[in-house]
């Protein structure tokens, strides 16, 4: 028989449901929880909630894309975490009641080495060890990986993610939640040299995304007191501008591990790889470094099923069940 396994996402506003069969994706069901926009970010009871509703549908229709009864399945995956505790219940739940009633094992996925393992989704898959750029609304990480059990961070943000920084600086610029995606928009249509902004000096490997903020707020205040108008007159310049500024932070850093681990096989995973400046800057990064690039598709960068369906695919193979005293941990360590 086949191994088939649903895997279910529900570590902050998608409901994500997948199905694997022996290492290829059958599936990918997310549903977006719109109601988040209404309060400028993401409002955690609301989004258990939500859960809540989309569950059922959401694994429904997994199954139904995929031609699979849930009596197939081999076993059950669900984010453990980090996350939102109450979005993380809804799934753990979901997950244990559904592996007890078919009597299937329970397998228990960490969310950030999902996001890196995206990169095996779909080929050309990167050969170990290598290194992942972790890009999200909570993370930012720079992962030395060496097997699927063997990830270490190598450096990461001391304070804001890198999509939080977007997230908050496109509330400066008046774009509804979430901006960041609005920003990446305008920048493709502005100067990336028009407006100077500093970036923190971090040492060794890790980052610092507050000061970005803080220089961009201070600029908009000083340049909106001469000119109201300032902001709307200069949108695309001043998000290429912050754009540009936050990707040298990233690309930077990335270049020093690369220096330091001498790894040339790069990945990068998580909600803002999704970001187009930040995949043509690093892609022309690579050509002139002559690195090895892996970037997953845009379905698989943002929040879903199908990256913990894949980590647990291995997680299967490897016989790495949990077993139903697993709880959701919010800030599951590494």
């Amino acid at each position: 028989m086949p191994n088939i396994i649903l895997a279910l996402e529900t570590s902050c506003d998608e409901t994500s449901a997948a199905i694997i069969q022996e290492g290829i994706l059958q599936s990918n069901v997310v549903a977006t929880q719109i109601i988040h926009q209404n309060f400028g970010g993401v409002v955690p009871e609301l989004a258990s909630r939500a859960h809540q509703q989309k569950i059922i549908p959401v694994i429904q229709q997994a199954l139904t894309n995929a031609k699979v009864s849930l009596q197939a399945l081999s076993a059950i995956a669900f984010t453990q975490g980090p996350g939102l505790l109450g979005a993380l219940i809804v799934g753990n739940a979901f997950a244990k009641g559904l592996a007890f009633a078919q009597n299937i094992p329970l397998i228990a996925v960490h969310h950030m080495k999902a996001h890196v393992w995206a990169n095996f989704i779909e080929p050309p898959f990167p050969s170990f060890p290598f290194l992942c750029l972790t890009v999200s609304g909570g993370h930012t990480q720079l992962v030395f990986v060496k097997s699927y059990k063997q990830m270490k961070i190598i450096g990461q943000t001391q304070d804001d993610a890198v999509g939080e920084a977007y997230d908050k600086i496109a509330r400066m610029l008046h774009f509804p939640y979430p901006g960041g995606k609005i920003i990446d928009a305008y920048a493709q249509k502005g100067d990336p040299k028009r407006f100077s902004f500093s970036m923190a000096q971090m040492p060794y490997l890790d980052f610092s995304f507050s000061g970005i903020k803080t220089a961009v707020l201070y600029f908009l205040q000083k340049e909106t007191k001469k000119n109201k108008d300032f902001i709307a007159q200069h949108i695309c310049d001043l998000c290429a501008s912050i754009q540009h500024t936050i990707v040298q932070m990233l690309l930077q850093k990335l270049e020093k591990a690369v220096g330091i681990t001498k790894l040339t096989s790069i990945a990068l995973a998580g909600g803002v790889a999704a970001n187009q400046g930040l995949r043509k800057e690093l892609q022309a990064l690579a050509k002139k470094k002559g690195w090895k690039i892996f970037i997953p598709q845009f379905a698989f960068c943002t929040d879903n099923a199908a990256m913990v369906a894949r980590a647990a695919h291995d997680q299967f193979l490897a016989k790495d069940f949990c077993n139903y005293q697993a709880t959701p941990l919010p800030r599951m360590p590494f």
